[in-house]
């Protein structure tokens, strides 16, 4: 059964479809935000940054355990060598002083030794030092960096929401002016072709771009204004105009 409905009503299916085609676009704008790579690409570059700011915050904190060590050593050496000169100040055998002695010689090698690792940990804990702020400033360039790509991201989705918000609330005002029927077959006919509608502009059908042939052509001439046809070549409602060249 052929469905009726004059040529304005027919027209009204080209705002719609060019109402729909917008807010698809927008979607498809959404999806494919450039932000959202962009986005991707820095959380993946600060994961890494993180991961070798862990491992420098592990070795500084090895290295400066390794310090407090050696300090602790340098410290006992240093109690013992005390201990050991007032022993030798108050000793009145000869043997005890020159046990205490040897000792004494023995201890402040010991003493200089550690003393000489203690220094080349400092320098260590010092490089390490430097190495982890390093990573941790490159870190917080990089976090800036997500935090800005995050809010353009913010700020283009929310602009591009209103604009789907915007074309909804003016898709609704075209349908409601579309015959119930003619609403439903282009609903149908777009979901199942892609387009609901497709302006015949020159003999040249605009949803795919093709000149329909002669014979076509002939039987569109012969429909009456008001009946709704379908493009052979897309299967959208086929609108009619003063362009189509008939």
């Amino acid at each position: 059964m052929t469905i009726k409905a004059s040529p304005d009503e027919q027209a009204l299916l080209l705002d719609l479809q060019a109402s729909d085609t917008r807010a698809q676009q927008l979607n498809h704008r959404l999806k494919t935000l450039p932000e959202h790579a962009e986005l991707a690409e820095v959380t993946k570059q600060g994961d890494a940054v993180r991961r070798t700011l862990a491992e420098r915050a592990g070795a500084l904190e090895d290295a400066e355990a390794e310090l407090r060590r050696s300090e602790s050593d340098v410290e006992l050496v240093e109690a013992r060598i005390k201990r050991d000169e007032d022993r030798l100040q108050q000793t009145q055998s000869a043997k005890d002083a020159q046990g205490l002695e040897h000792e004494l010689v023995s201890l402040r090698k010991r003493r200089s030794d550690l003393e000489d690792i203690e220094l080349e940990l400092m320098e260590r804990v010092d490089a390490l030092r430097a190495e982890r702020d390093a990573v941790a400033t490159e870190l917080a360039a990089v976090d800036a960096r997500a935090a800005e790509v995050r809010a353009a991201r913010d700020a283009e989705t929310a602009r591009l929401q209103s604009e789907l918000q915007h074309a909804a609330a003016n898709r609704a005002t075209i349908a409601s002016r579309v015959p119930a029927e003619l609403l439903a077959l282009y609903e149908r006919q777009r979901e199942r072709y892609g387009f609901g509608a497709s302006l015949l502009q020159g003999g040249v059908t605009t949803a795919s771009g093709v000149r329909l042939n002669e014979s076509d052509m002939a039987q569109i001439r012969n429909a009456a204004p008001d009946d709704v046809l379908l493009c052979p070549d897309s299967n959208a409602v086929l609108v009619r105009t003063a362009e189509s060249g008939l």
